[in-house]
C-alpha cells in the first residue's frame, strides 16, 4: 500500500498566512473567492476550520485539496459535508468525491484560477498539463464535489 500524499504547511502558513485569511473571510472580506471551511471532525465531533477555495467549473462546484490527502479531506469523507463561511453567512452543502478519472478537468480549472497560490502543490502541473498528466497526479489531489444542502443563514 503506498502513503497518502500529503504536503503539510509550513509554520508560517499555519501561523501567519492560514489566520489571516481565515479572520479576513470570517469578516466578509474574502481573498479571491475564499471562505472558511467547516468540516465534523471524524474523531471528535468537534467543528475543524480551514481556508479553502471554492471552484464554480461548468456549472458545479468543488473544493480541491492541493495539498493532498490533508485532516480536512479525512474529515469531508466520514462527514459527507460540512459548511461555507464567509463572514455571518454559512452555506451547508453535502460533498461527494471525484473519482481519480473524472478530475483532470476539475484539476486544469482549478489551476487555471489559484495557480498563483496552490500551483507550487502540483509538482510543475500547470492549467495547459495534458489529460494524461492530470490523471496521473490526480490521486494526490482529493476533489469533491459540492451540492446545496438547502439550508443556508445570512
Amino acid at each position: 500500500m503506498t502513503e497518502a500524499h500529503v504536503l503539510k504547511p509550513d509554520r508560517f502558513t499555519r501561523r501567519v498566512l492560514n489566520p489571516l485569511v481565515s479572520w479576513l473571510t470570517r469578516r466578509g472580506i474574502a481573498v479571491a473567492g475564499s471562505r472558511v471551511l467547516a468540516v465534523r471532525g471524524r474523531k471528535s465531533g468537534e467543528w475543524r476550520r480551514t481556508p479553502v477555495n471554492p471552484l464554480l467549473h461548468e456549472g458545479e462546484r468543488y473544493l480541491v485539496a492541493p495539498r493532498g490527502h490533508v485532516q480536512w479531506t479525512h474529515n469531508m469523507r466520514a462527514a459527507g459535508g460540512g459548511e461555507l463561511h464567509k463572514g455571518r453567512r454559512v452555506e451547508r452543502f453535502r460533498a461527494v468525491e471525484l473519482a481519480d478519472e473524472e478530475k483532470p478537468e476539475v484539476l486544469r480549472a482549478y489551476l487555471a484560477k489559484w495557480s498563483w497560490e496552490a500551483g507550487a502543490f502540483f509538482g510543475g502541473l500547470d492549467a495547459r498539463s495534458s489529460r494524461d498528466e492530470l490523471l496521473a497526479a490526480a490521486h494526490k489531489h482529493p476533489v469533491f464535489r459540492i451540492t446545496d444542502a438547502g439550508d443556508r443563514t445570512d
